[in-house]
């Protein structure tokens, strides 16, 4: 952090890119909290105790915007789980409601407890049409795709941290899509990965926060490239060289 003086995000997808404790999390959630950008999950950017250093950090950056955008979100992947929590609570309390308008409209006329219900209804319906019935029910994967699906907009700022974290390969691939669909909609994506299939999104901006300072590097230099190709050409050379070392 200390090396970097200035960073250009100016391609419609910027990777951040580097081993665990290389910073590359830090610097996203830092320019989350300068943007003032929501967050999905339990908590806020400006609320979340675990953030309090990177909003240190975040005001010390200045950002500077072609186009300033008020669209767009924050995303860690772990705390997407919390997410999901949030609104089976959320649903349970609406049905919940129901039922004690039920109870106490139950010798009123159809129209009066009809009208009684009518703004939980419409609550509980515009999250359902949002996010499904029951998002905890779907697998990890679907459910964060369903998310995306529901919650990308043209022309938002898309800060994620390790989206693939629940995704199959596959389903990166739909991600993937859903990312090329948006930018062609003028909407703009920095993400902290260690998936080799995300980075190779075709001309994305890949910095290397291995790297003092982070600098830009083409994604068949990348470690996480190299190894990964390598490997998956001759896996079996790997594990007998490991099984050596025992």
């Amino acid at each position: 952090m200390r090396a970097l003086e200035k960073l250009s995000l100016d391609s419609a997808v910027t990777f951040f890119v580097g081993e665990n404790g290389s910073g590359k999390s830090t610097i996203l959630e830092a320019i989350a909290a300068a943007a003032g950008l929501p967050a999905v999950g339990s908590a806020g950017v400006g609320d979340d105790e675990t953030l309090g250093a990177q909003r240190g950090l975040g005001r010390a950056l200045q950002l500077v915007w072609r186009q300033r955008t008020r669209r767009g979100f924050f995303l860690r992947a772990e705390d997407f789980f919390g997410f999901t929590k949030s609104l089976a609570k959320m649903r349970a309390e609406f049905l919940a409601r129901l039922g004690e308008l039920e109870v106490e409209y139950q010798d009123r006329s159809a129209w009066a407890k009809g009208l009684a219900q009518l703004p939980v209804r419409r609550s509980l319906a515009e999250m359902e049409q949002r996010y499904g019935v029951d998002l905890d029910a779907n697998s990890h994967g679907q459910s964060f795709l369903r998310l995306f699906a529901s919650r990308f907009v043209p022309g938002g700022l898309y800060l994620l941290d390790e989206p693939e974290a629940p995704l199959s390969p596959q389903s990166q691939l739909a991600l993937i899509a859903m990312i090329g669909d948006m930018v062609a909609q003028d909407a703009q994506f920095i993400i902290a990965t260690h998936s080799p299939i995300l980075l190779a999104i075709p001309g994305a901006l890949i910095y290397s926060c291995d790297r003092v300072p982070m600098e830009a590097v083409r994604f068949e230099e990348l470690d996480h490239v190299v190894l990964t190709r390598d490997f998956l050409n001759d896996p079996a050379k790997f594990l007998r060289h490991l099984n050596a070392e025992r």
